[in-house]
């Protein structure tokens, strides 16, 4: 999982945390044994097909809503999650 700003321009503020959560569901995620299958639980990565999610997510605390997605890279989701019309 990637951290990121839906706003870039708060990224200089020393006093903002990145919002936004970037991570990718593959097959082989599904019903894996690892720290992504934990985070988000393995019966919730069984919901979604493959491809690049997003999520507004401080650091440490769960999700402010459900992932969105899915995207075809990385770029697409970020891109989307800071398009503002949220």
């Amino acid at each position: 999982m990637a951290q990121a700003y839906s706003d870039p321009s708060r990224e200089a503020d020393p006093h903002a945390l990145p919002d936004v959560e970037v991570f990718y569901v593959s097959d082989q995620l599904k019903g894996e044994d690892n720290l992504a299958s934990h985070a988000a639980g393995v019966e919730w990565c069984e919901l979604f097909d493959s491809g690049w999610y997003y999520w507004f997510c401080f650091p440490g605390c769960l999700p402010d809503g459900d992932p969105v997605g899915p995207f075809d890279t990385e770029a697409q989701a970020l891109a989307d999650a800071q398009d503002g019309d949220q």
